[in-house]
């Protein structure tokens, strides 16, 4: 690969986990030394499969609002109740990472500068160690928590409030909304937190978090409800709809979860924004809605089948209203294009037209429309209002399936910026020691198109676009889909042929 330009670019949403304890490989200029301080387990550790369930979980939902709050106890009454069903999760992942002095091994210089050995190692192991809170949601032991907490681990390890320790297995994680299932089998049944509805939470009202921040078991904190339907937190094309709140979270709440005063999860604990990594508050938290939608599919299905709409959407600013020809103040989703053949087109629904109402959601904005769709039951049928000239029409929408939409959209992106995208194989993860799931290969790219322009090769793999980490081809027709024409990109991307990282500047058609 070539013409690679570096970038530097300050992040500043973080996610909520406890700072890996690595082991460390270290360089010395004068004399060459470089050593693993990996575990080096004979037997080694295989990596946790995903494993789907055939039953659902019993998981308990409360019914609404019931009656008057003592609000001098009510936090003591909300961490009593729930501090049993949350526990603490510590994971521990073994990597083997390519020998960053390999690509110098026939270098004469660096070779005699730095006294490379004659037979210097390719790989070295090291292990990797993280800690993370996680919700049990029904007496059979799932438990709720984040994707990064448990995502790529090797073991897992699920402590409970009352001392006892179990192994875990992965029931399934969906990078897309940063969640995750676990679960355990202990000898009784356990107790399990209740989910309330997060749409009725307001701006304002009291919450408690409860957690393990930097590894301080059984922490309670309390704040409010900062904001509701936070977006562009994390990756663009993820499913984003975050809770803002003050409750003091940390490194090490991850997965927790965020109730109201009544004890009911309205929210899983996930990212802060933070330029000193520690609590400055500004949290997020999932909310509820979406995290059942997600865990349910999660144990059910080992994955999450997301519905799909076949629009590509935005939000309706005042002037796009005003080129409509509608009040400034209308609130909805605008449709910048609808894909040939999808379940909008076939339904009737037109570019330019404005979604004000999916079922029976108010549609304020393109990521309102964007979430309800992803939650909807394929194949189930629902009313969609529109504005078209102003005036209200409705259509009755087939919902179609999200991995149909990565196909269409894979093409168009294909098209649009020259290059086709791989899932990364295990082999090559662990060659250039990457974690499961962490970016996109090159399966195809044009050389005149503007990866291909910009030096890509085929088998380079993409790790990044802009800061956001690509996750697999789904990541990455997700990000790129949303670049706009004629835009700079910073893409971080690893050289096939030497293993070596560094970032490029690629500018859309």
């Amino acid at each position: 690969m070539t013409n690679r330009i570096s970038h530097q670019n300050r992040q500043i949403s973080i996610p909520v986990r406890h700072v890996l304890l690595s082991t460390v490989m270290v360089l010395f200029a004068a004399s060459w030394l470089l050593t693993a301080c990996a575990r080096n387990d004979e037997g080694g550790g295989a990596a946790i499969e995903a494993v789907s369930t055939p039953k659902a979980a019993q998981v308990e939902v409360a019914e609404g609002k019931r009656g008057p709050l003592d609000l001098s106890t009510a936090i003591v009454k909300v961490a009593e109740e729930n501090i049993p069903a949350v526990v603490h999760i510590e994971v521990t992942q073994r990597q083997e990472v390519a020998n960053p002095m390999l690509p110098f091994e026939n270098n004469p210089f660096f070779r005699r500068f730095f006294g490379l050995p004659e037979d210097m190692p390719k790989k070295f192991k090291r292990e990797l160690k993280g800690l993370g809170t996680g919700m049990v949601m029904d007496a059979e032991g799932h438990i709720l928590t984040n994707n990064h907490v448990v995502g790529g681990a090797t073991e897992i390890e699920v402590l409970l409030s009352d001392g006892d320790r179990y192994s875990a297995r992965v029931i399934g994680t969906d990078p897309k909304t940063d969640l995750a299932v676990i679960q355990i089998s202990a000898k009784e049944p356990l107790p399990h937190v209740t989910f309330g509805d997060s749409d009725k939470m307001e701006v304002g009202e009291w919450v408690v978090a409860i957690g393990h921040p930097r590894g301080l078991d059984q922490t309670v904190t309390q704040g409010i409800i900062s904001a509701k339907h936070r977006e562009g937190i994390m990756d663009p094309s993820s499913y984003q709809d975050f809770l803002q709140t003050d409750a003091a979270i940390n490194p090490g709440n991850s997965g927790g979860p965020l109730l109201n005063l009544r004890g009911e999860v309205v929210g899983v604990n996930a990212v802060i924004v933070s330029q000193s990594g520690g609590f400055e508050g500004i949290g997020f938290a999932i909310p509820s809605k979406m995290a059942l939608f997600v865990a349910e599919q999660l144990i059910s299905h080992g994955k999450v089948e997301r519905g799909w709409l076949g629009v590509s959407v935005q939000d309706l600013t005042p002037e796009l209203a005003k080129k409509q020809g509608i009040a400034e103040s209308t609130k909805g989703a605008s449709i910048g294009e609808v894909f040939s053949g999808g379940p909008a087109d076939k339904a009737g629904i037109k570019k330019d037209d404005i979604v004000i109402a999916f079922g029976k959601k108010e549609i304020k904005d393109a990521g309102t429309l964007r979430n309800e769709v992803a939650i909807s039951p394929i194949g189930q049928e629902v009313n969609v209002k529109v504005l078209r000239g102003g005036k209200e029409q409705e259509f009755v929408v087939s919902v179609g399936n999200q991995e149909d939409a990565t196909k269409l959209l894979s093409a168009s992106v294909k098209e649009r910026v020259g290059l086709e995208a791989r899932e990364v194989s295990s082999e090559e993860a662990e060659k250039y020691g990457l974690e499961p799931q962490a970016g996109a290969a090159v399966a195809w790219v044009d050389p005149e198109g503007p990866f291909g322009q910009a030096g890509f090769e085929v088998d380079d793999i993409i790790l990044q676009i802009n800061n956001q980490s690509i996750e697999g081809v789904d990541s990455f027709v997700g990000v790129v889909s949303t670049l706009k024409p004629h835009q700079k990109i910073a893409v971080l991307a690893l050289d096939h042929r030497s293993g070596n990282r560094g970032y490029v500047e690629v500018v859309t058609q």
